[in-house]
């Protein structure tokens, strides 16, 4: 193995040795349907390289991207890990608020953009004394900015920087589903550490493959779908920088014909509910599909199997550790779920003093395995409690059934007792959405008139449907009389981050 272990050239420059100088890597699904091949992206991410020191960004400095899925992506972030320079990928959907206090919290050199998230980013971007360059992707640059075609134009192309496989070769910000995002740094060589185990192991991903991630390139579930995995074993992608909305997503699955595709259970559950309701679906060769963000419920992968033949893959992964650690795996899938360790990691169940529990019980999931990230950025005492030696705590309460397999039961912030026994929300929610009326739903604690915890459920009722008056009974007769929700109110749309995790601490808010 060469002594330089840069990311980029495992992931990157490997493939022209190779002979993939002309397959194509990535393709808009969108758009003009821009392509770049792999010889395209080798040698332009080594002019971004060239143009970032140029513009006078150092080694480990920080560039910030807020890029959408196109080809400008894997360029400026191969391009910043072949420059020693960090590249920052952040949620395409915050607020310039939230956007500035990451920038300063990052203390971000640079700040890469896509024109059509340039109202939101520019004020925050230019609030921030860190940041000395902001370059615009796809459109005009306003004063003090400049576009990404000058940035890059007349760029000398720039060698690999050497540096080991512990560096930190970039940052992702956490999704913030129990609040704040933390800067989760990881290093050279946690990507490679996916690709040994999931994207090799459970995905069995292949040079023929052709992927669509409908989750986003952002963070850490979509990298893996849309960037690691593919360029592991010289595969082509779909880009698609637009909503993933049930149209959208149908039209790119019929036009492009993926074999791998990846999203979370909220689309699954809206593309089903599409494909049903019209009485066909896409005519694509999928091979595979996974989810992540939130547990499956058992009835969408149901359904998923009937329409397609082919199951859905649930996983369970995290920022912290890049990707997916524990799944269901091909020919060895049980929805209601998550299946069992992935290779290459080691699993536990904790009780709140850290002992391990017995099959039967629940406890908190802790995870141990080469991707797990190094640390929280400037949060020192967060940090310790969740990066423990070679174990991560996922924050996750599972339950390990006799025959190995994990079934989750909720955030450890989101489980409480009913009756002096521990209820898992997510239970109750798989017993909501089994109903026929409904599309979503989420469960949190609330107060009775007697001070005692009681499940409070919130609903989305699929299109055209009416409250069922049953649906306390149903969920009664499903899991059990004392798991109903006491209160139910139907609601347009449930709070989410970017990933499709349901944000519960939203709903236990005062409204």
């Amino acid at each position: 193995m060469s002594q330089n272990q840069n990311s980029a050239l495992w992931f990157v420059d490997r493939h022209i040795e190779e002979g993939r100088d002309n397959k194509i890597a990535f393709k808009e699904g969108s758009g003009a349907k821009r392509t770049l091949t792999y010889g395209d992206l080798s040698r332009g991410s080594a002019t971004v390289a060239g143009a970032m020191d140029r513009a006078g960004l150092h080694r480990e400095e920080r560039a910030v991207m807020l890029v959408l899925d196109q080809i400008e992506f894997p360029l400026i972030f191969w391009g910043a890990i072949k420059s020693g320079v960090v590249p920052i990928p952040l949620n395409t959907l915050l607020s310039t608020s939230v956007y500035e206090a990451i920038l300063r919290d990052s203390r971000a050199a640079a700040v890469f953009v896509s024109q059509e998230l340039l109202a939101e980013v520019l004020p925050a971007a230019q609030a921030v004394d860190t940041v000395r360059k902001i370059v615009v992707i796809g459109g005009p640059a306003p004063e003090g900015c400049q576009t990404y075609d000058d940035f890059v134009a007349g760029a000398p192309a720039q060698s690999v920087v050497s540096c080991k496989s512990d560096e930190c070769a970039f940052w992702l910000y956490s999704s913030g589903s129990t609040g704040a995002p933390k800067g989760v740094r990881h290093a050279h060589g946690s990507m490679k550490a996916t690709c040994d185990s999931f994207g090799s192991q459970v995905l069995g991903i292949a040079e023929t493959d052709i992927a669509f991630s409908a989750a986003k390139l952002f963070f850490a579930y979509g990298l893996g779908n849309g960037l690691s995995f593919p360029l592991a074993v010289g595969a082509t992608v779909i880009l698609f920088g637009g909503r993933p909305t049930p149209d959208s997503v149908s039209d790119i699955l019929e036009a492009e014909k993926p074999t791998v595709f990846y999203a979370v259970p909220t689309l699954f559950a809206s593309l089903l509910h599409k494909w049903e309701t019209e009485g066909k679906h896409p005519d694509a060769p999928l091979r595979v599909a996974t989810s992540a963000g939130e547990a499956l419920p058992a009835e969408i992968g149901k359904r998923w199997q009937a329409l397609w033949g082919i199951d859905i893959l649930d996983g369970v992964g995290s920022t912290e550790m890049l990707h997916i650690f524990l799944s269901n795996q091909p020919g060895n899938v049980v929805y209601g779920t998550s299946g069992i360790a992935v290779p290459g990691y080691d699993l536990r169940l904790v009780d709140e003093e850290g002992k391990e529990v017995l099959s039967g019980d629940v406890g908190e999931l802790v995870v141990r395995g080469d991707s797990a990230a190094s640390d929280y950025w400037n949060q020192r005492k967060k940090s310790r409690t969740t990066f423990e030696g070679e174990w991560t705590r996922t924050g996750d309460k599972y339950e390990r059934r006799d025959d190995g397999r994990y079934v989750y039961c909720g955030r450890t912030d989101d489980m409480f007792k009913v009756s002096g026994i521990w209820l898992s929300p997510f239970e109750v929610e798989q017993a909501l959405v089994s109903h026929p009326a409904v599309l979503e739903a989420a469960v949190v604690a609330k107060e009775d008139e007697a001070g005692l915890l009681k499940p409070l459920a919130f609903v989305v009722l699929k299109p055209g449907q009416a409250k069922p008056e049953d649906l306390g009974d149903f969920v009664k007769e499903k899991i059990g009389k004392w798991k109903y929700p006491r209160w139910i109110e139907v609601v347009d749309e449930l709070p989410k981050t970017a990933t499709g995790k349901i944000q519960r601490f939203k709903l236990r808010e005062p409204r």
